[in-house]
């Protein structure tokens, strides 16, 4: 396939999919973007877990009913990976962000925002962040292996596309664009 890279978030278009490790800025950059180019941001976190519980999952079919529903918006940033949708939600997007992250910098982001974060984007309504350990595992063991797999993923789509592969390339992005992360 071609390896198409934009060069601004305006050839992105209006259904954007960001993906990316666990806690690298996925929900931040969604909502920025949102707000600079007033596209509704959708947070697969907000649909795919239930409100009002401790980050519980809501039931497969619920959940890929909702992510359906969203994608067949006209317009959309939409963060999260939830990969046993992400075919059906790329072939409706016109543009690609793949984000990253270290391990080290995904944990001290996870703490903090567990600790820290009162009003964090893509929070779940009702629900209090707090450290687990599953989500400390996942994030240690788990994600090296899905990092590996979204950039082969970015090389395979066809869509405009931008890789921020460092916190300073994000930070980059967010001062080129004009965006703000609050």
């Amino acid at each position: 396939m071609t390896d198409i890279t934009a060069t601004s978030l305006s050839q992105l278009g209006p259904r954007i999919c960001i993906l990316g490790p666990s806690n690298s800025g996925k929900s931040t950059l969604a909502a920025a973007i949102g707000r600079s180019r007033d596209l509704p941001p959708v947070h697969l976190d907000q649909l795919y877990h239930q409100p009002g519980t401790d980050w519980q999952p809501r039931p497969r079919a619920e959940f890929v009913a909702l992510h359906d529903q969203a994608i067949q918006g006209e317009r959309w940033v939409m963060d999260g990976n939830y990969t046993q949708c992400l075919l059906q939600r790329l072939a409706r997007a016109t543009g690609f962000i793949l984000l990253d992250a270290s391990t080290p910098l995904s944990m001290w982001r996870y703490v903090r925002r567990c600790w820290f974060d009162t009003d964090r984007k893509g929070a779940l309504e009702g629900a209090k962040d707090s450290v687990k350990w599953s989500m400390l595992r996942y994030i240690a063991v788990v994600t090296p292996a899905n990092r590996r797999r979204y950039d082969a993923l970015f090389g395979e789509v066809a869509l405009p596309k931008v890789r921020l592969a460092t916190p300073p390339a994000l930070a980059h992005f967010y001062r080129k664009e004009g965006l703000r992360s609050r």
